[in-house]
């Protein structure tokens, strides 16, 4: 009688342990981008070149046209050239936000003074993730 009870008591602890391992892995994936920052986006339109980053080099846009102008917090003295960046839409006016996470490439460093936003989506990039075109939204974002 014993050893049937610890059988039955070694199964349950089993698919315990599967199960806390399958919800943590599921929890995980839903909060990946936690660990990134919080700042603002709004877009800009063409010409696009020059930018600081690479002149007027048509091959330092990316396919898809998802790049971006960094403000002065980024720009870090133009080590921010090339750096890419996951990011998503938290928030903004009307719930301008799509699902989902877009990957962008800094080309620019924002010209206006003062910068509207801590990243500057171009007008493809900021389409991908926000269903208004002229909105200032909020964002989290993670160098990758």
């Amino acid at each position: 009688m014993l050893s049937l009870y610890s059988t039955d008591n070694q199964m349950s602890m089993g698919r315990f342990v599967i199960c806390f391992v399958l919800l943590n892995l599921f929890y995980i994936n839903k909060v990946s981008l936690v660990l990134g920052d919080i700042g603002t986006a709004t877009s800009y339109n063409p010409p696009y070149t020059p930018t600081k980053c690479s002149g007027n080099r048509a091959d330092q846009f990316p396919s898809g046209n998802l790049f971006v102008a960094v403000s002065e917090g980024l720009w870090d003295n133009g080590a921010a050239c090339g750096r890419r960046y996951r990011l998503r839409c938290l928030s903004g006016n009307n719930r301008p936000c799509k699902e989902g996470t877009i990957d962008v490439r800094v080309v620019d460093y924002c010209t206006k003074r003062p910068c509207p936003s801590t990243i500057v989506l171009s007008s493809d990039a900021f389409a991908e993730i926000s269903h208004s075109h002229n909105a200032k939204i909020n964002i989290e974002y993670v160098q990758i």
